[in-house]
């Protein structure tokens, strides 16, 4: 082979990496059944691809032969490992003969979605794992994503790899009964590396790009394999926040709220896709939160400003959604709709009212909607102590120079 083919023949590797590992590796994790020896076996089988396939040529089918050099690997590391110590082996080592192709199963992709979001594991652990085993995003890159160190981050993974194979957690989509609650637990991961990714609780940036393209490629990626509505308004929901990112912001990362942003920047494509899924959700009758959520995305998306909003649809989305998940932050953001709606009077009252009940009193954004609402109203001293409450709460960088900003603009009294 000549110099020209071995540069074709590894950039040819090096995109089948890109495209196929988390494919092949969910394959052996189901062969081997665990985690560790199967990301050894898929190094190895690439590995093994750059040696023989210059002589013996590409195959017909990469990802078959990869799967298979890589579980040969393995059993030959499983069989040299025997002859020192005993195992509790996960593996038949006389079962080395060829893979029928019939066994790669797409499933394999789910399985490895549901087994890295399986209740047993930490909140935590479930997104770490799922971006490094399912995303192939690098240790380093969620450890900065998640302001952690990578020492630390890795010990999350090396736990919740542990704990799956010590509690014996199968390696299997959750049968028809199971799927509903186990199909929440995995919607829960993907958004909120999504919300980390497009909402960045800490930190100077206001966003983590990375983070939110991953969330949307996951759920692409469920979608195409598990065609569930609530899939779907999830998947639209992103989209949909994802429309407005390039207007979320100013040149300087400086935050320009919804009803201040250049809707002209929003992206249409996504909008109009987004919008189809929400149709489709919602006519299945069988949506749930996601689905409603997208749909009050959908209606800031079809309007052409914040006046002509039609604010009326989103505040009784926001009944449907309270009545089907009943949450403070949900009543939050239905009375801030109420204030767009009936004016800054009748959304004060309610945000009064939750801040009263406790449970929202150390969450920034309550203060600050409780700021502005005052604000609009005139109301100066009671918008600087609510603006002042937030700053002192809040952790983002780009969200505290925001109010920070609203603070400074107050009149004196």
């Amino acid at each position: 082979m000549d110099k020209d083919q071995s540069t074709a023949l590894q950039a040819q590797l090096a995109q089948l990496y890109r495209d196929q590992s988390r494919r092949v590796l969910a394959t052996l994790i189901r062969l081997l059944g665990d985690f560790d020896l199967a990301e050894e076996a898929l190094h190895e089988a690439f590995r093994a691809a750059l040696e023989q396939w210059p002589q013996s040529g590409v195959p017909a089918n990469p990802r078959a032969w990869l799967v298979s050099a890589g579980r040969f690997k393995a059993i030959d590391t499983l069989r040299r490992q025997r002859r020192f110590q005993p195992l509790d082996e996960h593996v038949d080592l006389a079962d080395d003969a060829p893979l029928d192709e019939g066994e790669l199963l797409e499933d394999d992709r789910l399985r490895l979605i549901f087994t890295c979001c399986h209740p047993a594991l930490a909140s935590d652990a479930q997104v770490a794992l799922t971006l490094r085993e399912v995303c192939d995003l690098g240790t380093e890159d969620i450890a900065r994503a998640f302001l952690t160190t990578p020492a630390t981050l890795a010990q999350r993974i090396v736990r919740a790899k542990a704990k799956i194979r010590d509690a014996r957690i199968p390696y299997e989509v959750p049968g028809r009964s199971e799927l509903p609650e186990r199909l929440d637990d995995v919607l829960r991961v993907i958004y909120l590396v999504f919300n980390e990714g497009y909402f960045a609780s800490s930190g100077d940036s206001l966003t983590r790009v990375h983070l939110s393209d991953e969330a949307i490629r996951l759920a692409r990626l469920l979608l195409e394999l598990l065609p569930e509505p609530e899939v779907q308004g999830l998947l639209a929901l992103m989209l949909l926040h994802e429309s407005r990112r390039s207007a979320r912001s100013s040149v300087s990362g400086a935050v320009v709220l919804l009803e201040q942003q250049d809707r002209r920047q929003w992206d249409r494509a996504l909008i109009a896709e987004g919008d189809a899924l929400v149709l489709q959700a919602l006519h299945s009758r069988r949506f749930g939160a996601y689905t409603l959520q997208a749909a009050i995305a959908a209606v800031h998306a079809e309007a052409a400003s914040a006046e002509q909003t039609d604010w009326a649809q989103i505040v009784g989305l926001y009944d449907a959604l309270l009545r089907m998940n009943p949450s403070p932050v949900i009543e939050l953001n239905r009375a801030v709709a109420v204030a767009m709606q009936q004016g800054p009077e009748a959304g004060l009252v309610l945000i009064d009212a939750l801040l009263a009940g406790g449970e929202l009193a150390d969450y920034h954004l309550a203060h600050a909607a409780r700021a502005d609402l005052n604000r609009r109203l005139g109301r100066v001293q009671p918008a600087r102590e609510a603006y002042q409450r937030a700053l002192n709460l809040v952790q983002q960088g780009a969200d505290r120079q925001f109010l920070q900003m609203r603070l400074d603009e107050l009149p004196a009294d």
